[in-house]
């Protein structure tokens, strides 16, 4: 089965930093795109950025300049780098992964982790 756990939420004041990190494990799968959406009380759940297990990245308007996804596939990890936060970058995080059982041979499946809870407030 596919678990995928975040860390390094928190509070922080506007200008500050943080660096999300989300684990996936599930030893017969292999993981291909993996990203991290956020959803902030009232609002839908929305992409903030995403990476290949290629290594090629795309983020969200709101975000670019900003934030750094990177991954490590030796440990199917990404991390979510995100410099001068801003009180609307208060939300929920969660990190999300396509992945396939290689050993029954499966189609990628959608996968989402819990959560952890980002707070930007003066």
């Amino acid at each position: 089965q596919v678990q995928l756990v975040e860390s390094g939420g928190g509070l922080v004041m506007p200008g500050e930093s943080l660096t999300l990190s989300c684990s996936a494990s599930g030893s017969t799968y292999k993981f291909g795109n993996m990203a991290w959406l956020r959803q902030a009380p009232g609002e839908q759940r929305g992409l903030v950025a995403m990476i290949t297990d290629g290594g090629y990245s795309q983020y969200s308007d709101s975000v670019k300049g900003r934030f750094t996804i990177s991954r490590d596939n030796n440990k199917n990890t990404i991390y979510l780098e995100m410099n001068n936060l801003k009180p609307e970058d208060t939300a929920v995080y969660y990190c999300n992964a396509n992945a396939r059982d290689t050993l029954n041979g499966g189609s990628y499946l959608n996968y989402s982790g819990q959560g952890t809870q980002v707070t930007v407030s003066p």
